[in-house]
């Protein structure tokens, strides 16, 4: 056993019993690399990662390969999930130095900390050759890696505005620039197979919260054709578990076919909202039912006995990968029996498999009705016949080895869930979807927070870590959605703690964006801001999109202004290569045209609330309650209609005349914005 088994994350607790001399990352290790005047080694993961598992296996369980380590290098082990921060320095180092990103990522760095080399996976062999010739670097040539070292921590150093050559613009937002931003970003597109033109695919969540932004600005034809045809891909293809629910994290292919298997938290929860709202655009009955087996699949497997819910599975069980979502043809022909035949065709079922060493993974390209016409299956009752393979496939699949849970809940991860439930349920009406979402808010609020700051984990009872930005950028955005499906302020009250405390330790008012890390956090060799967004959105524009909300909500001129500067200071980006940041065009796009601010006041605005939120408006704040005593902005002074709930639809806080049903106040939406 090494130091890591008093740690309480599952990846480091992984390396628990690794001959390697593992620390967690901390000013224990620090103190060690100084006094002994050791280069240290930050080896960064998590749970999930098969490459990481992969490393461990050849490398940190060998005592060959330990030895090396121990006796030349202070050795640190890192859960990037956990300590966000740490991981962002040394892959920005990485990338400065001209090497791809990703994961395990092992960094080394002088005994200061500061970093001049890393690797991503390396097998056994080349890794013993980069440890000798590291040390002998470090003993022989240590002026060239400290000066080395010097200009990557000089750019690290850099502002982001200094980086990007960005700079304040014009706080107008037109409809010819987000034009020019489609336009850039449809040449990636893939036609044919949906996503991007690029293999792996992954799901990106916030280009489709562009594309849906920047169709309901525009009725662009093409930018619903591509994103109906993602959807309808990453619905049907390998990536989503056809038998269990949810989403693997990408493809490994260009078809989405073959997943990396495991499955993430976030990419569930973003592809909640994602699935929310193409459902009320497109109303496809396939997008309803992924939102409802996601959600099973959430509380069934990744929800925690106090509410939270917890940050991944694994792609690997019994040591091999996707092994507990693949299927031997046998296996297949046992469990179905007399439907096996007329499955084994829709789904492309055979003896030497659709993928490795005879293998089968459920993959479909159109809806199985669909699929089953094309082919000629024709059997009564498909779809009741259908759906009771699947539910058969999943009893014997329950019994198998499962996949490794990392079972850390992360406040960022719940709060993307949090905003995620709270659109399903506005798409869906399902009130069980409400009361989960209810649950995380209050499980956050009651767990993760102290006196008005977040902490970024939660374990075995207790709260860690000072929260980072994209804590209090995801948990605001929750906060609000679950106000605007309750009308219980206290979620606004919430919010605007959070908002607050981020403007008073995060907000660089030179650089006019946010940094990552918490004035009140550990200092790294440099505190770094985010505005490129990935697979995630990036900390900044995730906080611009709530304080634009919030904003008018609140009626917050402080919000607005500095969510506008945030918007305008990306200008240059989103117009040469949005792709990105894709969330900030998403911004950008609802900024583009008046936002819609309704307030709903009556014994019914519940009710109300449920039937307008069935219709594809993303561009609105809704706020509501059920007497006329609330003090909100939006709310002042806005009384029924002689007993009745009445509806008032504003813009810029001037106001249409009160209507008294959800149709009245549509046709008000549709003649002043054109829906």
């Amino acid at each position: 056993m090494n130091r890591l088994a008093n740690q309480t994350s599952p990846y480091l607790l992984q390396h628990a019993h690794n001959p390697v001399d593992w620390f967690p990352w901390g000013e224990d290790a620090l103190r060690k690399a100084r006094q002994e005047n050791k280069p240290i080694l930050v080896s960064i993961g998590y749970s999930a990662c098969h490459w990481c598992h992969v490393m461990e296996r050849e490398s940190f369980e060998q005592e060959q390969v330990a030895e090396v380590m121990n006796k030349h290098f202070v050795c640190i082990k890192v859960d990037r999930e956990e300590r966000p921060d740490v991981d962002a320095v040394y892959m920005d180092a990485l990338q400065a130095m001209g090497t791809r990103g990703g994961w395990p990522l092992n960094v080394f760095l002088l005994p200061d900390a500061r970093p001049f080399y890393g690797v991503t996976y390396l097998p056994p062999q080349n890794w013993v050759n980069l440890l000798l010739s590291i040390n002998n670097a470090f003993g022989q040539h240590y002026q060239e890696l400290a000066e080395s070292a010097e200009g990557f921590v000089k750019n690290m150093l850099l502002s982001e505005s200094e980086k990007y050559g960005l700079s304040s613009t014009s706080g107008t937002y037109s409809e010819d620039e987000a034009d020019t931003m489609f336009e850039v970003l449809r040449r990636n597109f893939d036609p044919q197979k949906g996503g991007m033109n690029r293999s792996p695919k992954f799901p990106m969540p916030s280009i489709y919260a562009f594309l849906l932004r920047y169709y309901d600005l525009t009725q662009h034809p093409e930018a619903a054709a591509q994103l109906e045809l993602t959807l309808d891909r990453i619905a049907l293809g390998g990536i989503y578990d056809h038998v269990g629910g949810g989403w693997a994290r990408y493809s490994v292919d260009d078809e989405w076919f073959i997943p990396h298997f495991e499955k993430m938290l976030y990419d569930n929860a973003q592809l909640l909202s994602t699935y929310a709202e193409g459902y009320s655009l497109f109303r496809k009955p396939l997008y309803a039912q992924r939102i409802r087996q996601t959600f099973d699949w959430l509380q069934r497997e990744m929800q925690g006995p106090e509410g939270g819910f917890y940050s991944a599975l694994d792609a690997d069980s019994e040591g091999m990968e996707g092994k507990y979502y693949i299927w031997k043809q046998a296996e297949l022909q046992e469990v179905l029996g007399p439907d096996f035949d007329w499955f084994a065709r829709l789904y492309g079922i055979s003896e030497h498999g659709n993928w490795e060493d005879g293998y089968n993974h459920l993959h479909l390209t159109a809806p199985p009705e669909e699929t089953a016409q094309k082919l000629g299956i024709t059997i009564p009752d498909f779809d009741q016949k259908y759906h009771s393979a699947l539910e058969k496939l999943a009893e014997v699949r329950s019994g198998r080895v499962r996949p490794g849970l990392d079972d850390k809940i992360l406040a960022s991860w719940n709060g993307l869930l949090l905003k995620g439930l709270t659109d399903a349920y506005r798409a869906l009406g399902d009130e069980n979807i409400r009361r989960a979402a209810i649950g995380i808010g209050d499980f956050i609020r009651t767990r993760m927070s102290q006196e008005g700051r977040l902490f970024h984990s939660y374990k075995e009872g207790k709260a860690t870590i000072i929260a980072f930005l994209e804590d209090y950028a995801a948990v605001t955005d929750g906060y609000l959605g679950l106000y605007q499906i309750t009308f219980e302020e206290q979620w606004l009250r919430e919010a605007q703690t959070l908002c607050d405390y981020a403007l008073d330790h995060f907000f660089d008012p030179q650089d006019e964006f946010f940094y990552f890390t918490d004035a009140k956090g550990e200092s790294l060799i440099a505190r770094k801001k985010e505005i490129l967004d990935n697979v995630i959105p990036a900390s900044n524009s995730m906080m611009a999109h709530t304080l634009y909300k919030l904003g008018l909500l609140l009626e917050r001129p402080d919000y607005l202004e500095v969510s506008d500067k945030m918007l305008s200071k990306m200008r240059k980006i989103l117009l040469a290569d949005v792709q990105w940041v894709t969330n900030w065009a998403a911004l950008f796009c609802l900024r583009a045209a008046p936002t819609a601010e309704i307030a709903i006041v009556g014994p019914e605005a519940d009710q109300c609330r449920k039937e307008l939120d069935k219709y594809f408006i993303p561009n609105k704040v809704v706020a509501g309650t059920t007497t006329t005593t609330s003090s909100l902005p939006l709310l002042t002074d806005r009384t029924t209609i002689q007993g009745q709930t009445a509806i008032y639809v504003c813009f810029n806080r001037t106001c249409q005349l009160p209507v008294t049903s959800v149709e009245e106040a549509l046709q008000q939406l549709k003649v002043a914005r054109s829906y």
